[in-house]
């Protein structure tokens, strides 16, 4: 019987797959080995030529200030000279100044508007005739009497390559971040392909295909070892399974035989004997021969209905086999005293008109069977949703909720109903029928009584019109 409810649509089944979630596992740990990677690039990279020019502009000013305890002022104004001259690309700094930041020397028109940091250096913006405003790191170095000396470097490489680093840090971690979620993504959709045809082929197989196997691909991994395991299991469990039917098969069958040629002799001794022959003792035991060959032809026509797959589709109109079952149980109803009553819609479906017709006469019969008298018998025929159910409704005891899911246990009958005529095989064969349909079958209360409901999908749905009998 197929369950109540659709799936969940494909990606958001996919979100909840344990190999996108190892998928996004192995993306969050590349992401994270990208990031330390570009981060010991930038610190091999940028980090070194930093610190490079941080140590070219501690040299010179150590051997500037060198040239000052030994030249004095005009020759420390004459090394800088020489300096720049041997600088044609400009990219040195100087600046030497007295102690109120008056220039004295260097390449700078004015001392910078910045304070120097803890350490003396200064980043600041340096008009250039070229490029305009570049970036400038240089350090402050105090000489006697309270000169000023200043070096510093152009450092517009050094931002160029910083920012080239981090536009390469920022695409690397959103390109592995991308690449990662496409692949968790593929490779997710690949396997929960894979895994939904074992799951489609488990369906079939509890709907009663028990020849369907699982595919494989033939590539030798791991789901093709275990669609080979599991199809090896399923042609042990059809081979024990068919083994059961048999035995099943034959021995209704050989008890059938003997059962009705005790019947039929039974018979001929009714006939041909006296007055002495105790007849009401001879009818019972036909009666109870005929119990015991409605049980096995039942047995067998279970049988039958679960040895084969999902039914052929063919157009039934729902609305008439119910029509026709409320017709002929009116009478019995009436002799019962019970109210039997439809309410039914024009619906088709798609399936076997005589299983459909047999499976409503067995529920319109144990709802007469148990309905007291003074009480109703309601079947009803509607369209729900995409399905098209048939309902009977009776005033009855009902079924408790610990009974619900045995009641369709061939021989199942409950304590109160032991009393009652019949096999415990009804519901047994609703639950094959139903089965054989992919239909749904629930049981549900009525307060008081019992409501039985059989939907399958509808095949045409017209206007409704009632019917009452």
């Amino acid at each position: 019987m197929r369950p109540r409810g659709g799936g969940k649509p494909m990606p958001a089944r996919i979100w909840r797959t344990s190999t996108f979630r190892f998928a996004a596992l192995y993306m969050v740990l590349f992401a994270i080995s990208v990031v330390l990677l570009l981060g010991l690039v930038y610190w091999m990279t940028a980090g070194f030529m930093a610190r490079q020019t941080d140590e070219t502009i501690e040299t010179e000013i150590m051997g500037l200030a060198e040239q000052y305890r030994r030249r004095g002022l005009n020759g420390l104004g004459q090394v800088i000279g020489e300096r720049m001259r041997a600088d044609p690309d400009g990219s040195a700094i100087y600046l030497f100044a007295t102690p109120d930041y008056k220039p004295l020397a260097g390449n700078l028109d004015q001392w910078p508007p910045l304070v120097a940091d803890a350490d003396g250096w200064l980043n600041f913006p340096r008009q250039d005739t070229e490029a305009g405003e570049v970036p400038a790191r240089a350090r402050l170095f105090v000489l006697r009497d309270g000169l000023h000396l200043l070096v510093g470097r152009d450092i517009r490489d050094l931002v160029r390559t910083e920012a080239m680093i981090r536009r390469g840090l920022i695409w690397g971690l959103g390109l592995s971040v991308a690449l990662g979620l496409l692949g968790g993504l593929l490779m997710s959709r690949r396997i929960n392909r894979r895994i939904e045809a074992i799951n489609e082929t488990s369906r079939e197989i509890m709907n009663g295909d028990l020849s369907r196997r699982i595919p494989d691909r033939g590539s030798g991994d791991e789901f093709d070892k275990l669609s080979e395991q599991l199809n090896a299991m399923l042609d042990r469990i059809e081979e024990l399974m068919e083994g059961v039917r048999h035995v099943t098969d034959n021995i209704a069958h050989d008890l059938r035989t003997p059962l009705t040629r005790l019947r039929t002799r039974l018979e001929m001794l009714q006939s041909a004997a006296g007055e002495d022959l105790d007849g009401a003792g001879v009818a019972e035991c036909i009666a109870e021969s005929d119990q015991l060959l409605q049980t096995f032809n039942a047995l067998l026509r279970i049988a039958r209905i679960e040895s084969h797959g999902p039914t052929k589709s063919a157009s039934v109109a729902l609305d008439q086999i119910a029509g026709d079952v409320v017709d002929m149980y009116q009478a019995v109803a009436e002799e019962k005293n019970v109210a039997l009553e439809a309410d039914v819609v024009p619906v088709t479906v798609a399936g076997d008109r005589d299983l459909l017709f047999q499976a409503l006469v067995n529920l319109v019969d144990n709802g007469i069977k148990y309905t007291p008298p003074g009480g109703s018998v309601t079947l009803a025929v509607a369209v729900d949703g995409d399905d098209c159910c048939v309902e009977v409704r009776d005033t009855g005891p009902g079924i408790a909720d610990a009974h619900k899911e045995k009641v369709t246990r061939r021989f199942y009958r409950i304590d109160g109903a032991r009393g009652e005529k019949g096999n415990g095989l009804g519901l047994s064969l609703v639950a094959a029928v139903a089965q054989r349909h992919d239909a749904l079958l629930e049981f549900a209360d009525a307060n008081p009584g019992l409501v039985v409901r059989l939907c399958l999908p509808c095949a045409v749905q017209t206007a409704p019109t009632n019917r009452a009998h």
